[in-house]
């Protein structure tokens, strides 16, 4: 526990020069997840109490998780996984514009017929256990039960 305390308080940059757009983009997301936090936090608990907790509460908050954001991904495991994300993205082969315009059709095709099946197994079901139910009725009421 002293090991990551002590690793939230440095003020370096980790591996400077490697994986930045990795970083930056988790950073960012990280800090847009943590402001949404602090603005729940503002609309159901802070709204109309006094002028310090409507105001500075939030931005120490924001300033606190822009800071949390910041040392996340500076800390040195977490850093190097990003770096290795960043690494391997490059590696990836990134289809044509041809190629993303046929997979595109062809996931929107198998959707529509995904979504006729399962219409049709609904409606069948349907019928089946509206059936069933008039039968248990019939049988019911046949029998003196209702």
């Amino acid at each position: 526990m002293s090991a990551l305390l002590q690793e939230m308080f440095k003020t370096g940059i980790y591996k400077k020069k490697q994986g930045k757009v990795c970083r930056m983009t988790t950073a960012a997301a990280l800090l847009a997840l943590l402001a949404a936090g602090v603005y729940q936090l503002y609309n159901s608990f802070l709204a109309g109490q006094g002028a310090f907790m409507v105001y500075a509460v939030p931005l120490m908050l924001l300033a606190l998780s822009a800071w949390i954001a910041y040392r996340a991904v500076n800390y040195a495991r977490f850093a190097d996984f990003l770096i290795q994300v960043e690494a391997e993205m490059r590696k990836v082969s990134w289809p044509g514009k041809d190629e993303l315009f046929r997979s595109t059709i062809v996931v929107i095709i198998v959707m529509f017929l995904l979504t006729v099946l399962l219409f049709g197994y609904d409606i069948v079901l349907q019928f089946l256990f509206k059936w069933i139910s008039l039968g248990m009725d019939y049988l019911a009421t046949q029998l003196g039960i209702f």
